[in-house]
This record gives structure tokens, sequence and C-alpha cells, in this order.
């Protein structure tokens, strides 16, 4: 099989067929650094090729106005223009890989959680030179050896600038405290935890309780609709980084929270810049409450769901006045 070819078949199993890098290396007899490396190989040599063939006009207007109701350091919302919630979610994730590599630097400390936003976004990052970045996973995995999951995504984010990644190879939650006590003080686990602490930059999606697909595959064995309830009855209205909390953004106080592997959320209100990617109407109470909790500092989303955010805080300030 000649380079090009080997190429082309890896990128086919990647991009069309959606294995993971794990399966394709099992299948081409190799290891997974060598699949992404060749995955990265056939982007730079135009095998593969990523095109959004859509302007991608951002709305000044409610920049504007959520700047001024929530004090941001920066924001971006996509103008949407009738598009399809597929078109928009992709236009609101290269918003947010524009925005991310802006502000990267050599000595930038990435923290990054996972998800299906993060997925969009780290795929559209284009990483102009090599940067001595580090890219850190925040907390441990729901889904192992999924596209989606953290230690996918940081090692792809961090080999697009040639830099450094670093892992938690753990589950997201365990029940028993002595066996999470002893996974945080794992070597390699507590190396990452520690660089977390250190982040300059945080990027992470913003769950919320009332998509559709909830739970999503992402938290299948974790958020059962019986938990998701229990949450609810509780004020939960959405998560970040694994932690729920109420509009007011206030973390609930739950025993779910005791059995995360992952760093803890004092992080976002310490990393310089903060960055909140989310995109959907059933997103805007969770959006709202990582706002008004000031869990994000950067908010990166779309016209109508920013919309509906303004439209939340205003009707819930006029009843906390009646």
């Amino acid at each position: 099989m000649d380079e090009i070819e080997l190429l082309s078949e890896v990128a086919k199993m990647y991009y069309v067929q959606n294995l993971t890098q794990n399966e394709i290396a099992k299948t081409i007899h190799t290891s997974r650094s060598t699949v992404s490396r060749l995955l990265q190989e056939a982007r730079d040599k135009g095998v593969v090729e990523i095109n959004i063939h859509y302007p991608w006009d951002r709305s000044l207007i409610m920049e504007e106005h959520l700047q001024q109701q929530f004090d941001l350091k920066d924001i971006r919302v996509l103008e949407t223009r009738g598009r399809s919630t597929d078109e928009t979610l992709l236009g609101v994730a290269l918003l947010a890989a524009r925005y991310l590599s802006s502000i990267i630097k050599a000595d930038s400390i990435l923290g990054m959680s996972w998800g299906r936003m993060i997925y969009h976004t780290v795929q559209l990052v284009k990483a102009e030179r090599a940067l001595a970045i580090k890219v850190v996973q925040l907390f441990g995995a729901a889904i192992p050896n999924n596209k989606i999951d953290g230690l996918e995504l940081v090692h792809q984010l961090a080999s697009k600038y040639n830099g450094q990644y670093y892992a938690i190879h753990a589950p997201l939650f365990v029940e028993n405290n002595e066996v999470k006590q002893s996974l945080l003080q794992n070597p390699h686990i507590k190396e990452t935890l520690d660089l977390a602490q250190q982040a300059t930059i945080i990027l992470t999606g913003i769950g919320s309780l009332e998509s559709p697909l909830a739970p999503s595959q992402t938290w299948l064995g974790f958020l059962s609709q019986a938990t998701i309830k229990h949450l609810k009855e509780q004020g939960a209205v959405g998560h970040i980084c694994a932690h729920h909390y109420n509009i007011e953004g206030q973390i609930l106080d739950i025993d779910l929270h005791q059995g995360i592997v992952g760093a803890g959320l004092d992080i976002l209100h310490k990393a310089p810049q903060v960055i909140g990617v989310a995109s959907g109407k059933e997103k805007a109470r969770a959006i709202l409450g990582a706002l008004r909790g000031k869990h994000i500092n950067i908010l990166i989303t779309d016209d109508i769901t920013a919309q509906n955010v303004l439209t939340l805080n205003t009707s819930s300030d006029r009843t906390k006045k009646g």
C-alpha cells in the first residue's frame, strides 16, 4: 500500500466509518500514536479537507447585550440565519476554534472538558505553527476510547500544535471513596490534576438537563432518567465539568459530586480565560446558570440561544422584583 492510499484508507475509517484511533490501529496492526500521525498527515497533504461552505457572521448587537448584562471578558455570537441545528452547531464550533487559535500561546496550559461541542471545536482548530502548549484532561472518561471523550481530544489538540498532553486514565465517577483517593494519588493522575490547577485557558462545553437527548450517550451509565429527575427536583439546570448547578449558578450539594475523579470547579474561577461553548435553545437555562455563577468568563454561542438566555434573565429579574 503506497503512502497516499494508506492515508486515504485511514482517513476513511476515521471520518467516514467513525472508527476510533484504537480500532484503526488494531485493523492496520500499528499503534494509536501512528494512526494519529497519519490522520494529521492526511490533513497536511490535502487527502482530507474540512470545508464549511457558509459565511459565519457574528451578531454584534447580541454580543453587546450579553456583555452588558453579564460583564464577560469576551463573547462570540453566531448569526444563525435560519440554518439547521447541525449547521449552527458547526458554526459555533468554528467560532470557538478560531477564538481558541487567536489566544493560545507557546506557554499556554489548556484545560479541556469533552463532549460533542468540544469534539467539533477541536476538529476545526487550524494550528498555524507549532507551539509548546500543554493540554490537560480535566476529569475522567465516561466512554473509554470514544472519539468525543477527554483522552482522545487532549491528544488530538496537543498533536495539532506539536505540544504535550496530560491524561486521566480513570472513569469519570467512582462510588467508593477509597478507590477515588487511590486514583487521585496515582502519580500520572496527580501530575495531570496539579497541572490543571495552573491552567491559563479552559475550554468547556455546558451540559443541559433539558436536552432531548438526555441522558446522551456520553452520560449513559452515570445519569439515568431517574437520576436526572432527582437532579431537577433539586433545582439543577445544567452541568459544567461534571458538576451540577441551579439557575443562579450555585453548585448542588449532592453525593454524585463526591465521586468525580477530576479537578474541582475552583479551577474555573482561577483560570484567566474560561471559554464556555454551547448551542441550542435547550441550553439556555444551563448557560444562564453558568453565567450567573461566573463559571465561565467567555461565551461562544448562537443568536437564537443568546436571545433565549437574555429573555430568561430578564423574566427572572422581574419575578424577583415582583
